[in-house]
């Protein structure tokens, strides 16, 4: 699984500030090597020459909108060029064109054949702002906030703090559980999107800090307002066994805010001694079996990440799903991991 490659979809309107969080992360990303595919609506492609050379990999589209291209294997063919070992990339961020249907986006990743591929979430900007008067004008946005594993109220320094927490909450309940994370200047921890190159080992219920990212500021300013207390990663370590159908509850409904969650699980099921990884982002699960290296324990880990997230509650829940019976499970239990199995 070190060799799956997510790809991260960027989208939101005209001007919300997908081309600034890019290029923040870019320059923030700790040793993360980024592939960039840029989708530029027109023939100059102004967002690519804003981050031509920052990047290690590369492909900009400039002849259109990719999620409109006849040519489907055209995309695949960017995403295996990126995907090549000699490219050495870790993740791909497709900037969508601010004209976009994301749907179609997320349906030509999730179908690539490419089996380095895989789906990273959708990722949707917001102008904290312009949104009221956007979402107005183009009533579509609300249905691409819905298909989103991550909304980004961007911008959030220009609009009253009363004004902000009244969006937020708007956005949240039209998109239920997922995160809606307020930044400024598309500042976001790139930790909340995918993971660095050498990633430490998190701590249960850490605050991560921004500070090192952020441009030089008075915390000791009653005034000064952070967009970003509100991120969180979890750890989750289990000697015992899990309950497979327990497991599978809490990922197809996972605590409010959670956007991530990645690691290793063993169950308790009558003959099953595989290692399972998995992986979610968003509403998307995906279980892959495979075995126990030589001498390695048999020990559940998952690690969650997420922006407004409960951390005592999201552990007590994944606490919940360990097995404390005596007696193996049936192989029955299994059935709803195996919906999420891709191979």
């Amino acid at each position: 699984m070190g060799a799956v490659i997510p790809v991260v979809i960027v989208a939101g309107f005209l001007g919300s500030g997908k081309t600034t969080l890019l290029n923040y992360l870019l320059r923030n990303n700790r040793g993360t090597r980024i592939g960039v595919v840029v989708n530029d609506f027109g023939a100059v492609n102004i967002d690519a020459m804003l981050v031509a050379g920052q990047v290690d990999a590369m492909v900009s589209l400039g002849n259109g909108c990719v999620c409109c291209a006849v040519d489907v294997s055209e995309l695949d063919d960017l995403f295996a060029q990126l995907a090549q070992p000699r490219n050495a990339v870790d993740v791909i961020v497709v900037e969508a064109s601010g004209l976009a249907e994301p749907r179609n986006l997320i349906r030509m990743v999730i179908a690539n054949p490419n089996p380095r591929i895989a789906y990273g979430g959708l990722v949707e900007v917001v102008d904290a702002e312009q949104f009221a008067s956007t979402s107005a004008k183009h009533p579509e946005l609300v249905t691409h906030l819905r298909m989103a594993d991550l909304v980004l109220v961007n911008k959030a320094d220009r609009v009253e703090a009363h004004a902000l927490a009244g969006l937020r909450a708007q956005l949240a309940a039209w998109v239920g559980q997922v995160p809606v994370y307020a930044t400024t200047h598309g500042r976001i921890d790139p930790g909340l999107l995918f993971d660095d190159r050498v990633p430490d080992q998190p701590k249960v219920a850490e605050q991560l800090s921004f500070d090192i990212l952020l441009d030089e500021h008075d915390h000791d300013d009653p005034d000064h307002r952070h967009f970003h207390d509100d991120y969180v990663s979890v750890a989750f370590t289990s000697e015992r066994a899990l309950h497979p159908r327990a497991l599978v509850a809490f990922l197809e409904d996972p605590p409010s805010g959670l956007f991530r969650a990645k690691g290793c699980v063993a169950f308790a099921v009558a003959g099953e001694r595989r290692k399972f990884e998995v992986h979610l982002v968003g509403r998307h699960v995906v279980f892959t079996p495979g075995s126990w290296a030589r001498g390695e324990r048999r020990v559940s880990n998952l690690v969650l990440i997420g922006a407004g997230m409960d951390a005592d509650t999201a552990s007590k829940r994944l606490h919940d799903t360990v097995f404390d019976g005596e007696t193996p499970l049936d192989e029955q239990e299994m059935l709803g991991v195996w919906r999420y199995v891709t191979q």
